[in-house]
């Protein structure tokens, strides 16, 4: 007999926090009383009460022991588990990366390699490294899947991390940014005085990834190569916003808790309390939210789920099992490992990033396009010095531009007055928790408002390129070198001391450094111990160079496809958010601003994807090309919802096959019925598909059942033999016995390629309302990312949802309303005093000017109504439809009965505001006394008169004779 205890928490005070950990995890809610529960006796009891448990069986417990005893595990640190590269027979790994090297060498810098001894020096010193610290088969590991993608046409990206900075990747192909130019530094990559494995993560096109990692499976062994495990962890700000959950909070009380939480990485509960005298107010005085906290404390940091690293891959000399533990995805698909990114490097596993950029696909796809139109076109040759790609920048339209999308890099990026390829490269390091700081310092030194300083005049070389601001690690490690007479590897080893802040260190290092610029420079204590202080603050902010250069350049690179091919660059662009229908409206919305026409979907036209199209009337929209070039992209075929890509490639390759479909009947003919089906067909007539047939697409959606059972029949038919001479006519024939059909109001026709395509094709609701939007001077919502926190403002939009909930105190109602305007959407609160004033107003399809207060907490921008008022369309003659005669438009009459009840009268307006025009609704209603009474609904119910709404309203409609 064995004594054991099941374990499920350390303490038993940790049972209630680990009933709401497992709430959490199952998704169900505490009080729930049907869900799993355990025990409080589960937790990790001592010896003590572990004989108390088992007195009556004193050698249970002596059974573990023994059994503890001879339980063994060894786990071995410190050695390279790494595989060796398999190099060609009668050669050396060392001799063949020499050989591939210099060979690279030669390829890459042409006759310089051989009369340039600075460079044969930098490569006989790296590989001298990297030989004496034995990581020559790593190189060779990296360059042959780099080399097996790059044969494939996988695109692959310039580099990443310190790499950039050694000139043996450069010459192997492994990275595409030339060291010496951009003053990148070998030691940052591999310091031979502290030895640590080297670390080249690789960016690969997105949508091919999958083909390296499966290469490299083949090439070592499936046993041998993993995907990597990745814990999900409870951070502050997400434990709270879980446990209230599963407490029963609603969503908004958990997140008025959350939001108390600073934005700061890495941020504990117990420091938010230190720092925000609110969130300290509310744990003394609210019970209920000092319970959530101390639930939460004890969850803080724990791992909420397990999933598979984005990136990481694991390699070993010899099957993974005989290191560590597996197991499978949450799938069940993929063996991965047990044991997350840190223990594996610490166990001398090879450990790297296999990265999906999406950027890469776009630009690949962008490149593709090109190629029709200019075969010969390469990014290797074009200039770094583009002034429209520059441009782009210093105007602010960096939508699509990597790494520059968001509102505050392209902000900063219309001040900075990027001028040259630096000025991207130190953009992308400047814009971080840290570096921010030394914007203010580094643009006006740049724009020359303040004087460019240097404590030492050595430090102008290293500093000039950025006015005199340090803001490169390498930078750190270059003044140390340079003034205190530092290798470059002991500089590398001072900026790591200085950022990690070891007071004790730091005093040695600082004394290191005195001797040393005195001793190779003469440089007093006192202005050697400013410098010290001096590089000490910017290690602390330093970005890697080597990485903000390489992502520096493909930045370049997505702004010249943008400034000179802008067709194509937007259709790859477009292509590659196929499945994300509010990053299309988007780039949708770039377009336009750009002057590029959105072609809707048409099943004879459309591609796949996005493509670029000419359409008569409109100027060539390739600036800067002497080519004839594209002024508008079609819309893909796969990026209408409910349609799938397998299915409408299908469509495509009949399509081209056997010529252009007919009619929707002729489509449903000539495919199968399991992918013609019903779903399907109705997404694309809704948005707009077979608006080629010149049919109405009401009419056309009535079409699908018949066509459908047309389409099966024939098939039938087909199948057994029996085709009939009259098959041609069979469409027209199904047409033909149909009723007429009431056309879609143009709400219910836009609101369909609203959903089915992420924006408005044939009209947009606000149309009717440009010319009041224009001269109210509204702001856009777009805009409000530049304002500041809890600013007012008034836009102006059409209603797009309309959310009513309760507030959990008092139960008293209020809304969270979407409103959108031309180009965007915004969140709006509208609490509980406005909202029963305006809830009539708050509709879907209106159109409202709104007065709010700006919140920025969160990272999602959000607004909180102040007021609300609805907006009628503007007249041809500047009036609006306010002050327009009732008498000139006919009016609408709906009758009810004295017996109406509230909830058909709140029917009735649903109907009316889903269909908005100039048509006056007039209410008659009768009462018991025999009288009646009669008036105008108001301006905001007129409606637009079309066959669907006398429809719908037929019940209590009224048709009135005019004389």
């Amino acid at each position: 007999m064995v004594a054991a205890n099941d374990v499920h928490f350390l303490r038993r005070s940790d049972h209630q926090a680990h009933d709401v950990m497992l709430c959490i995890g199952t998704g169900k809610m505490v009080q729930d009383e049907t869900r799993l529960h355990y025990l409080p006796e589960l937790y990790f009891k001592s010896p003590a009460e572990m004989r108390q448990v088992f007195h009556d069986f004193p050698g249970a417990i002596k059974n573990t022991l023994v059994i503890g005893e001879r339980c063994g595990l060894d786990l071995e640190f410190g050695r390279s588990k790494y595989p060796e590269y398999p190099v060609p027979a009668g050669k050396t790994r060392e001799g063949y990366l020499r050989e591939l090297c210099f060979q690279g060498l030669s390829t890459r810098y042409g006759e310089r390699a051989t009369s340039d001894p600075e460079l044969k020096r930098r490569l006989e010193y790296e590989l001298g490294v990297l030989e004496k610290t034995g990581f020559v088969s790593y190189l060779l590991i990296v360059w042959d899947f780099i080399h097996f993608a790059k044969e494939k046409g996988i695109p692959v990206g310039p580099g990443r991390g310190s790499a950039a900075g050694s000139i043996v990747a450069y010459v192997l192909g492994i990275t595409d940014i030339e060291p010496l130019q951009y003053g990148l530094i070998f030691e940052r990559f591999l310091n031979p005085d502290r030895v640590s494995p080297p670390d080249i993560d690789v960016d690969f096109c997105e949508a091919r990834r999958g083909e390296v990692l499966e290469y490299v499976r083949q090439k070592y062994g499936e046993r041998r190569v993993a995907q990597i495990i990745t814990f999900g962890k409870l951070k502050a700000k997400s434990v709270v916003r879980d446990v209230g959950r599963v407490l029963g909070w609603s969503y908004r009380d958990a997140d008025r808790i959350a939001k108390m939480i600073p934005n700061e990485l890495n941020i504990t509960l117990d420091a938010a309390v230190g720092k925000n005298a609110e969130l300290k107010r509310a744990l003394a005085s609210e019970p209920a939210t000092r319970q959530l906290f101390d639930h939460a404390k004890v969850l803080e940091g724990l791992s909420r789920n397990a999933g598979v690293h984005a990136a990481g891959v694991v390699i070993a000399d010899r099957d993974l099992s005989d290191y560590i533990p597996l197991c499978r995805d949450v799938k069940g698909n993929d063996v991965i490992s047990q044991y997350a990114m840190g223990p594996l490097n610490d166990l001398g596993l090879l450990k790297m990033d296999f990265l999906g950029l999406k950027t890469l696909t776009v630009i690949e796809d962008t490149l593709t396009l090109i190629g029709k139109r200019q075969p010969d076109f390469s990014l290797k040759t074009i200039p770094l010095d583009d002034a429209a790609a520059f441009a782009l920048y210093n105007r602010g339209e960096t939508i699509g531009l990597f790494q520059m999308e968001s509102g505050g890099m392209t902000s900063l990026s219309k001040q900075f007055d990027v001028k040259k390829l630096d000025d991207i490269i130190a953009l992308i390091a400047l814009y971080r928790p840290g570096p921010m700081e030394l914007i203010p310092e580094y643009v006006k030194a740049k724009k020359g408002l303040t004087p460019i300083k240097y404590l030492h005049p050595l430090l102008e070389d290293i500093c000039a390129d950025t006015y005199g601001v340090m803001i490169y690690q390498e930078q750190v490690m270059a003044a140390a070198s340079k003034l205190a007479g530092y290798s470059l590897a002991q500089g590398d080893l001072l900026r790591r001391a200085m950022g990690k802040k070891d007071k004790e260190k730091m005093a040695k290092e600082r004394r290191n450094f005195i001797d040393g610029c005195a001793r190779t420079n003469k440089i007093p204590e006192k202005k050697a111990n400013a410098i010290f202080d001096l590089l000490e603050k910017f290690a602390g902010y330093g970005f890697n160079k080597s990485h903000s250069a390489a992502y520096g350049v493909i930045s370049y690179h997505t702004a010249y496809l943008k400034a000179h091919y802008p067709v194509e660059f937007m259709a790859g662009l477009l292509s590659n958010e196929i499945n994300n229908t509010e990053k299309i409206s988007v780039f949708v919305g770039e377009c336009k601003r750009m002057g590029i026409s959105i072609l809707p979907p048409d099943i004879n036209k459309s591609g796949l994807k996005f493509t670029p199209e000419t359409i008569a009337g409109i100027g060539d929209a390739g600036a800067g090309i002497n080519h004839p070039g594209y002024n508008a992209i079609r819309y893909g075929l796969a990026a209408i919802k409910n349609v799938g890509e397998a299915a409408m490639a299908m469509a495509i390759r009949e399509r081209e096959q056997r010529g252009e479909f007919a009619s929707l009947e002729d489509f449903c003919g000539r495919l199968d019925s399991r992918v013609a089906n019903r779903k399907m067909l109705e997404s694309l007539v809704r948005a707009g598909a077979f608006d080629f047939t010149r049919r109405d697409r009401a009419e056309l959606f009535a079409l699908i059942d018949d066509a459908l059972a047309s389409s099966a029949a024939l098939q039938r038919d087909r199948l057994s033999g029996q085709v009939s001479l009259f098959d041609q006519h069979t469409h027209a024939a199904t047409a033909a016995r149909r009723q007429p059909i009431k056309s879609w109001s143009e709400h219910e026709k836009l609101s369909y390629e609203k959903e089915l395509l992420g924006f408005y094709v044939s009209g947009h609701p606000l149309d009717a309302y440009a010319d009041l939007l224009a001269a109210q001077n509204y702001r856009s919502i777009a805009s409000l990312g530049e304002l500041e926190d809890r600013v007012q403002f008034k836009i102006a939009g059409a209603i797009v949802e309309v959310e009513k909930k309760f507030t959990k105190k008092d139960g008293k109602p209020f809304a969270v309303v979407r409103l959108e305007d031309l180009l965007d959407i915004l969140e709006v609160v509208v609490w509980n005093e406005l909202y029963l004033k305006v809830s009539d107003v708050l509709v879907p399809g209106r159109v409202v000017e709104l007065k709010g207060t700006l919140d920025r907490r969160d990272e999602m921008l959000r607004a909180t109504a102040i007021e609300i008022k609805p907006l009628a369309p503007v007249k041809p003659n500047g009036a609006t439809e306010r002050s327009e005669d009732a008498s000139q438009v006919s009016a609408i009459l709906l009758r009810f009965s004295s017996g109406t009840t509230g909830d058909e009268l709140r029917q009735v307006r649903n109907i009316l505001v889903s269909s908005p025009g100039r048509h006056p609704v007039q209410l008659l209603f009768d009462r018991d006394n025999g009288n009646s009474l009669r008036f105008d609904a108001g301006v905001e119910f007129r409606v637009d008169v079309t066959p669907d709404l006398e429809q719908k309203l037929s019940r209590w409609l009224v048709i009135e004779e005019r004389p």
